[in-house]
């Protein structure tokens, strides 16, 4: 399947364009009928050299990867491609695999839809793009005391040293810092992090916690950036408030 098959691939001023990076032609089309009249740009590319090329040019609001054929984090070292949201599609039955592509969530990956139908995929896909459209006028920085985040550079810093935090942790920090002082249930923070409707215990979200306290607090034991509220969640605590 060539780059230019559906629609010719052709630029529709103001409507999002959904990057589909796979050489099944019946995923391709079905995902092509689904998306009738949503006002979404379909574009299909069968290898990287592609993928890249359209990426450049069209700037997708997401890239959906054929996990059984192609790399996602091949394709994510391409400049075009680092900051767009990025999911995989995989039809396994396989529990091992299943939890291969899950791990991969922690190394940048923003989603893994595993067995999904074609009108899931869609589903999951407008769920994706209402976030991030409705984010496109965000703030390249954040700050809450000593506590700052560069979202462009992808860099925290605390009292002025660098702490080195991995993509997902970065994610539930930034979602914190978004929202300073706001109680997030833990079942919120995993709909913002990994995803509507994504199967996930909520105890995954308190090990990530766990370790980003570990990096972020002086004393973890008694934080004073995130704090538990009992029986409901977490909030980012502002300055000079009195700890949980």
């Amino acid at each position: 399947m060539s780059a230019t098959k559906l629609s010719d691939q052709k630029e529709q001023a103001g409507n999002p364009a959904i990057l589909l990076v796979s050489t099944d032609e019946h995923l391709a089309m079905s995902l092509q009928k689904s998306l009738l009249g949503m006002n979404y740009d379909l574009l299909t590319a069968s290898n990287e050299g592609s993928a890249t090329s359209l990426a450049a040019s069209r700037k997708p609001a997401i890239v959906l990867v054929d996990r059984e054929q192609h790399s996602w984090q091949s394709l994510r070292q391409h400049h075009a491609m680092q900051h767009v949201p990025m999911v995989t599609l995989q039809t396994t039955q396989s529990e091992s695999e299943k939890e291969l592509c899950i791990g991969e969530l922690d190394e940048g990956l923003d989603a893994c839809w595993c067995d999904q139908t074609h009108r899931q995929i869609v589903a999951h896909i407008r769920s994706v793009l209402r976030r991030h459209l409705n984010s496109s006028a965000e703030p390249t920085a954040l700050q809450i005391g000593e506590l700052k985040m560069d979202i462009a550079r992808h860099e925290v810093h605390v009292y002025g040293k660098p702490v080195e935090l991995t993509p997902r942790e970065f994610k539930i920090l930034r979602q914190f810092m978004e929202s300073p002082g706001i109680v997030l249930s833990r079942q919120d923070l995993l709909n913002r992090v990994w995803g509507e409707d994504y199967a996930l215990e909520e105890h995954a979200l308190d090990v990530h916690i766990h370790s980003l306290r570990q990096k972020i607090e002086t004393e973890p034991s008694k934080p004073l950036f995130i704090v538990t509220i009992r029986g409901v969640g977490y909030k980012l605590q502002r300055p000079n408030a009195q700890a949980d």
